[in-house]
């Protein structure tokens, strides 16, 4: 018997491999999922200039940046179709830099506009690397201050326009996810943290999880299974760190960091 439904997840044409250069950009979902790469040794750039929620302000990030070339794969997440506009000179704001509210206009992008700033910004990094993979997701955190319902609308307009970006740029484009893994395969409260909104850390290491089953190569699993203990004996925090029994055990491990760097080039601690 199943007592839950699982996403399905068409595997992509391409694959990351270990210890590649990756680049994330937009919501708080953004920086967990960056994060993680970076603890995995995956040299990462995320949210170089903040957490970005909108399609406008990512874009705004993009063209700010133009990453290196050598980056293979860019994760853009989504948080909300709300922006804020400096009533002064009508620019679309990333950040109101706790100035008063009164010199904003808050607006709601359509799904064309969220299109159409997203395809800008696969446009612009895919000039840099012609070979760039891009996978979209749109973050499963709700958005109380919305009402659950109006933040429902916002991720539906997130949701539609990414459906678009990846109808029109299929071979750049693919989509994870991660909003339908927690509000429907996961779909319980034990995967919340206490607030209701955002993901457990149990749900975040499950996404994770789906997501290295997607789009990782057998080379980059390999990696991750190699690298895991090494991790661990890193992280130990010694009761004694004089003891001959814990030098002994980091001699192992330098040990084992040189055969990984000797096996991977690219990796590096």
């Amino acid at each position: 018997m199943d007592f839950r439904t699982i996403v399905d997840i068409p595997k992509p044409d391409f694959e990351i491999g270990p210890c590649e250069e990756m680049l994330f950009v937009g919501s708080c979902f953004a920086d967990n999922i960056g994060k993680r790469f970076q603890e995995e040794k995956f040299p990462s750039i995320v949210n170089p200039y903040g957490v970005m929620y909108n399609p406008a302000s990512i874009l705004h990030t993009i063209t700010r940046l133009l990453p290196p070339s050598s980056i293979k794969t860019t994760i853009l997440t989504l948080g909300t179709n709300h922006i804020y506009r400096l009533n002064s000179t009508g620019e679309i704001v990333d950040n109101c830099q706790k100035r008063p509210q009164s010199l904003f206009s808050e607006e709601q992008l359509t799904v064309g506009e969220c299109a159409d700033y997203l395809m800008q910004a696969v446009t612009l990094l895919r000039e840099k690397n012609p070979e760039m993979h891009i996978i979209l997701t749109v973050s499963p955190i709700r958005y109380r201050k919305y009402g659950y319902h109006g933040s429902q609308l916002s991720k539906a307009t997130l949701l539609l326009a990414v459906h678009e970006v990846c109808a029109t740029m299929p071979n750049a484009v693919t989509y994870f996810p991660a909003y339908e893994i927690l509000n429907d395969e996961l779909r319980d409260y034990r995967f919340y943290k206490s607030d209701m909104l955002h993901p457990s850390d149990q749900a975040v290491e499950y996404i994770w999880e789906r997501l290295v089953e997607t789009y990782f190569s057998e080379e980059a699993r390999r990696f991750l299974d190699e690298w895991r203990p090494i991790k661990q004996a890193l992280g130990h925090k010694p009761f004694d760190p004089q003891s001959e029994d814990y030098k002994a055990m980091m001699d192992k491990t330098m040990l084992k960091i040189a055969e990984l760097q000797k096996k991977y080039p690219t990796f590096a601690l």
